[in-house]
């Protein structure tokens, strides 16, 4: 199973730290967000990953390199202007093959054992996402989860955590361009094809300068201690 990490995003709500480097490059626990998430796929047996990068792409490109210095092989998707998560996807639809495929979001910080997912069997043309508790900044959730079937947001609303593994069918008739995920998750949803699962470990979206800060201090009282 091939991953790809989502990395082409602007990083508005992060500047000024984002006007030289992109977000998934930011450090935290004495790395970037991009690394933590290889070295994770890396321990959870993923070899192949497809990285998306637009804004400040280059700085993308050459930090992955080729991803031997991780063990893994590394292909990047360029685009000339960020697509959006669905965009983004499609964009690299070619490197992704014709298997089920996960996608991660670079700017989320989680110690997922991704390797789990494996054995995951998607509904034809549908996808798993992994839920978390709502955060103080997403208090209301995003969808609720009922028997492993994600729900529109009703009772018990979780967050989706930006990890999911999707059926390449999922993406089927989609024109390639700009494209936000949202709405064809909402779809999906409505078709029952969205499975889903609860991950009730640590999880944060690096989403504004204070998070950051936040994660990384933290995780550097762990390493000390």
């Amino acid at each position: 199973m091939k991953a790809m990490i989502l990395a082409a995003g602007e990083g508005r709500r992060m500047r000024p730290l984002t006007l030289t480097t992109p977000k998934p490059l930011l450090q935290v626990g004495g790395r970037a967000l991009l690394e933590h998430h290889l070295l994770n796929l890396k321990a959870s047996g993923f070899t192949h990953i497809v990285v998306n990068a637009a804004y400040l792409g280059r700085q993308i490109i050459e930090f992955c390199g080729d991803g031997s210095q991780w063990g893994l092989s590394i292909s990047v998707s360029l685009e000339g202007a960020p697509l959006e998560t669905a965009g983004g996807i499609l964009n690299a639809m070619a490197l992704l093959g014709d298997d089920p495929f996960l996608v991660v979001n670079g700017d989320v910080w989680m110690p997922y054992p991704f390797g789990g997912l494996k054995d995951v069997k998607l509904t034809p043309a549908g996808a798993h996402l992994v839920l978390v508790d709502n955060p103080a900044h997403n208090v209301s959730g995003d969808f609720s989860l009922a028997q492993g079937v994600v729900q529109p947001r009703a009772e018990n609303p979780l967050t989706f955590s930006g990890v999911a593994l999707y059926d390449p069918a999922f993406f089927q008739g989609c024109v390639p361009g700009f494209r936000p995920l949202k709405p064809l998750l909402d779809q999906a949803i409505d078709r029952g094809v969205v499975t889903g699962q609860h991950w009730s470990g640590p999880w944060q979206d690096v989403g504004t300068p204070e998070r950051l800060a936040t994660l990384d201090a933290a995780l550097q009282t762990q390493q000390a201690n």
